[in-house]
């Protein structure tokens, strides 16, 4: 087992279209309106951005996030991930009833040295931890779904 390594599958049904959804998703530097584990996100230019996330450990991870697809025929948004994790992380959308299924999917190596170093005894908070941030995600963007 590679330690340093992360895939992660989430599944999130949310009642509003796939277009509404996808509009809110798209727009990256307005997440830290709604999810409140994405503390920061400054673009760099229209492609390009970092981002700065803190869930329940006392940590926080900086990555710097590239599109790789952004698709709104297919639903599709992809980011390319570098810094403290580096890797890949995607949305897709497809609808479900009147509402949407939002895949999150996400393949990562951790690259940020005291998780390198924490990487065995840590696994299983850092994986509790990503549940946890997905969890805050989920209330955040149904919550701003609502509100729209």
């Amino acid at each position: 087992m590679d330690w340093y390594r992360y895939r992660f599958r989430c599944v999130w049904r949310l009642a509003a279209p796939p277009e509404a959804v996808y509009a809110v998703l798209e727009r990256a530097e307005e997440y830290p309106s709604w999810w409140p584990q994405v503390r920061e996100v400054v673009p760099v230019d229209d492609a390009t951005g970092t981002a700065r996330f803190r869930s329940v450990l006392p940590y926080d991870l900086v990555v710097t996030a590239r599109s790789l697809r952004r698709d709104p025929d297919a639903r599709v948004l992809e980011v390319g991930l570098g810094g403290d994790l580096e890797g890949w992380a995607r949305w897709t959308l497809t609808p479900e009833g009147t509402g949407t299924r939002a895949l999150y999917e996400q393949e990562v190596e951790v690259r940020a040295r005291l998780l390198r170093a924490l990487a065995v005894p840590g696994r299983p908070f850092f994986r509790v931890n990503h549940a946890l941030m997905m969890r805050g995600g989920r209330r955040g963007l149904a919550a701003r779904l609502r509100a729209v």
